[in-house]
C-alpha cells in the first residue's frame, strides 16, 4: 500500500489526483498546494521550495511524489527527493532540460536524428534581429526557458519579429528564460501531443492528443496555457503512434541516457503532422495541462501501479490500456486571461452526467471562488468525439461564475471551426 503526494495546484494536478484516489493500492493522498476542487487533500507548500518539498515528503512518510509542474523540476525536486530516499515520479533537472531549454533539446534532436524543423539559436539581439531580416524560411520565435506555455511567437511581419526579439532578449519579458531564442521554420500541418510514461529505458506512449494553446476560436488570440484538448487525436494511427515511438520518444530517452540523465516520468512530444510524417515542435517533460484532463479518464490501468513501475525502471506495455471512446475538456477562464483578470469571483457547478470538472484557479472549501485566469475544465466523456464534446459543452453550460470565457471549438471538425 501507497502513501501519495502530488506536487502543484492546476487542473493537471486535481486531474492526477483524481486518477490516483481511484488506485487500489492508495492509503493516503496528499495535494501540496492543491486548489478548491482537491480542498479535503491540500496541504500548503511553494511548490518551488524544494527544501520544503523533501521535509513535507519526510514528515508525511510518504512512499512516492508525483510533481505535476514543469518548474519544480527544473528546480532539482526530483535530485533533492532521490537524495532523501524519497521515490519521485519525475525527471531529475538534468533530463528536463528537454523542456528547460528548447536550444538544448533543439541540438539534442540532431544529434539523435529525431526529426525537426530548421532552427538557429541567438543570444545576442543584433545577430537575432540580423537574421530574421534575412531567413529564407517562415520562421517561430520561441524563448529558450520556461515561459508558462507563453513564450512561442508566430510574427506576421518582420516588425512583429523584431519586437518579439526585444521584448523577449532585450525587455526580458520572462527574465532569464529569455537569455537565448530558437527561431524556427514554421511548419504546416496539424499539432498532435504525444505523452508517454518512462521509466529511462523504455517509453509507453499513451492515446494522442490535440490541445488548443490560443485563447480565441479558430485559432486566434495569444498564447495561453491551454484552452482544452480531446483525445483520441484520429490524425495519428496505431502503424504511426509505434513509428513515433520508435523514431521520436526512444531516441530521445536514448540520449538522455546517454548523457547520464535518465529520463524516468512523462516524457511530451509536441508534434507536427507535416506531409512529410511527425516533426517534433517541442518536448516537454510532464503530463500536459489541459491534456492530462483528457487523457487520465480515459485510462483503464492502476497509475500508481504504472508510475511505481516507471520509477524502479520496471515498466511493461501492458500495463498501460485504455477505455474506449473520447474524451473532450473545455478549459474555463476568468474574463481577460491570458492578461490582467479578476479574482475571487463566486463559481457554482451543477453536476452533469459523463461530465468531470478539473479545478484549477479555484479555492475555497465551502465556498468556490476564482483564484486564477484559468479556473477549471470541463472533461466530456463519450462513445466517441461527437459525444464527448456534446458532453462538455453540456457541462461547461452548468459552471456559472462572472466573466466566464471558453473556446466554442475545441474538439470540433475542421469545417465548424470558425
Amino acid at each position: 500500500m501507497v502513501s501519495v503526494l502530488v506536487v502543484g495546484g492546476g487542473g493537471r494536478e486535481h486531474a492526477l489526483a483524481w486518477k490516483l484516489a481511484r488506485s487500489p493500492r492508495i492509503t493516503r493522498l496528499i495535494v501540496a498546494p492543491g486548489n478548491g476542487g482537491t480542498a479535503a487533500l491540500n496541504a500548503p507548500l511553494d511548490p518551488l521550495d524544494v527544501p520544503a518539498l523533501v521535509a513535507l515528503a519526510l514528515a508525511e512518510a510518504v512512499d512516492l511524489v508525483v510533481v505535476g509542474p514543469e518548474a519544480p523540476l527544473a528546480a532539482g525536486a526530483a535530485d533533492a527527493l532521490a537524495a532523501a530516499g524519497v521515490r519521485c515520479f519525475g525527471p531529475t533537472a538534468a533530463a528536463a532540460r528537454l523542456e528547460t531549454s528548447k536550444a538544448f533539446a533543439k541540438d539534442l534532436m540532431v544529434r539523435a536524428g529525431i526529426p525537426t524543423a530548421r532552427y538557429r539559436i541567438f543570444e545576442d539581439p543584433a545577430a537575432a534581429a540580423a537574421f530574421v531580416r534575412g531567413v529564407p524560411w517562415p520562421f517561430v520565435i520561441k524563448a529558450d526557458g520556461l515561459a508558462a506555455g507563453k513564450g512561442v511567437f508566430l510574427p506576421h511581419s518582420l516588425d512583429d519579429a523584431l519586437a518579439v526579439i526585444s521584448k523577449v532578449m532585450v525587455e526580458r519579458a520572462f527574465g532569464e528564460a529569455g537569455a537565448q531564442i530558437v527561431v524556427e521554420e514554421r511548419l504546416d500541418g496539424e499539432e498532435v501531443s504525444v505523452l508517454a510514461f518512462c521509466d529511462g529505458r523504455r517509453a509507453v506512449p499513451m492515446l494522442p492528443a490535440r490541445d488548443y494553446k490560443r485563447a480565441l476560436d479558430g485559432d486566434l488570440g495569444p498564447n495561453t496555457g491551454g484552452m482544452g484538448a480531446f483525445a483520441p487525436a484520429l490524425s495519428l494511427d496505431a502503424d504511426a503512434l509505434a513509428a513515433v515511438q520508435r523514431d521520436i520518444l526512444q531516441p530521445a530517452l536514448d540520449a538522455a541516457r546517454e548523457l547520464e540523465s535518465p529520463f524516468v516520468g512523462v516524457l511530451y512530444a509536441g508534434l507536427m503532422i507535416t506531409d512529410e510524417g511527425p516533426r517534433v515542435l517541442e518536448f516537454n517533460c510532464r503530463f500536459g495541462d489541459p491534456e492530462a484532463q483528457v487523457l487520465l479518464p480515459l485510462l483503464d490501468a492502476d497509475l500508481v501501479q504504472i508510475m511505481l513501475a516507471c520509477v524502479d525502471g520496471a515498466l511493461c506495455e501492458d500495463m498501460v490500456r485504455w477505455h474506449p471512446g473520447a474524451a473532450v475538456a473545455v478549459v474555463m477562464a476568468s474574463q481577460g486571461y491570458p492578461g490582467p483578470h479578476r479574482l475571487g469571483l463566486p463559481i457554482s457547478i451543477a453536476p452533469v452526467a459523463d461530465a468531470l470538472v478539473f479545478h484549477a484557479g479555484t479555492c475555497g472549501a465551502r465556498r468556490l471562488q476564482t483564484a486564477g485566469g484559468r479556473v477549471l475544465a470541463v472533461t466530456g466523456l463519450g462513445g466517441d468525439l461527437v459525444g464527448a464534446r456534446e458532453r462538455a459543452y453540456v457541462g461547461v453550460d452548468a459552471v456559472q461564475f462572472d466573466g466566464a470565457s471558453w473556446r466554442r471549438d475545441i474538439g470540433a471538425p475542421p469545417g465548424l471551426r470558425s
